[in-house]
């Protein structure tokens, strides 16, 4: 393998990354609020305790931890 497939490699599955979190975005959009159970950032669950005292949230603590950081 020379550098270009590696790089392309890299690509490939930063694409893969990338449409599988607009997937996961989009499915959450279709939910009602409440019904949101995954972060959209990472897939991970987000917890009861912080869907019941944010309701609507779409992250959970580290993403969202991670967003407010990038600002």
């Amino acid at each position: 393998m020379d550098k270009a497939d590696i790089a392309q490699d890299y690509i490939d599955w930063r694409m893969e990354q990338a449409l599988a979190a607009r997937q996961r975005a989009a499915d959450i959009n279709t939910q009602s609020v409440g019904e949101c159970q995954e972060c959209v950032d990472c897939g991970g669950e987000i917890p009861a305790a912080r869907r019941e005292r944010l309701p609507g949230v779409r992250t959970c603590v580290p993403c969202q931890t991670a967003r407010e950081a990038r600002r």
